[in-house]
């Protein structure tokens, strides 16, 4: 692979991105605007699924930021940003839900959930680490250093469990947007006819993760056709 042409899948990945992104804030700022029929807030829609599949224990906090919704497996902490928690859109008991189906995920011990909370650790050591490494490899090759080929290689190596990561986190964001819908239907915390809006904003938010891993994937190809053309 040419290093142009690695470029040009580097780029098409960062515009796919910045698409992503702007659906996501163009669908949450639209559906919250538009208040759920039953007047439910993100927490009290979150804290309905929660009790519906046995999670009373489960806690809701509210946290500072805009869409900075997470669920704490090491706490069992379901945090929910200011736009979501005390909010009666569709978009923030969308949201809300969302974090409770990895609450639902995390109890019921989805296989791809406890593999990626697993590697996090490692994954955090080798993301800050790879590029320095690739880097210093780099730098080394031109160098004429025969411990730079050594250096890239195990950066490499550091930045493919990144991808893992990001390859592992689709699943696990697609299960837990699928088990929202389906939660928000059977507890009744959507009707019928806002069903559309939520899976906007939901599948809007997936597209995030896909546009993660691509950026990452042709970040890699091009790391490796910038090691190509120093041969």
């Amino acid at each position: 692979m040419t290093y142009e042409f690695s470029m040009m899948l580097f780029l098409a990945a960062m515009v796919f991105t910045l698409i992503a992104q702007s659906r996501v804030s163009g669908n949450f700022k639209k559906y919250s605007q538009v208040r759920n029929q039953r007047g439910l807030t993100g927490e009290e829609a979150a804290r309905k699924v929660l009790d519906a599949n046995g999670l009373s224990d489960v806690t809701i906090e509210q946290i500072r930021g805009n869409l900075t919704d997470h669920y704490d497996p090491r706490t069992r902490v379901l945090r929910l940003s200011q736009g979501v928690y005390s909010i009666d859109s569709v978009a923030a008991v969308s949201v809300a839900c969302h974090e409770a189906g990895h609450a639902i995920q995390h109890a019921v011990g989805y296989g791809p959930l406890k593999v990626r909370n697993s590697i996090v650790p490692a994954v955090n050591v080798a993301s800050r680490l790879s590029w320095i490494l690739i880097l210093a490899g780099l730098i080394m090759v031109a160098a004429e250093n025969y411990i730079g080929d050594m250096l890239f290689n195990i950066g490499v190596i550091f930045f493919l469990a990144v991808i893992l990561f990001h390859g592992i986190t689709l699943p696990v964001e697609f299960d837990a947007s699928r088990r929202a819908l389906e939660q928000m239907e059977a507890t009744g915390v959507i009707y019928q006819d806002e069903e559309r809006g939520a899976k906007k904003v939901l599948s809007a938010a997936a597209m995030t993760y896909v546009a993660s891993l691509a950026v990452a994937v042709a970040n890699l190809l091009r790391i490796l056709a910038i090691r190509g053309r120093r041969d």
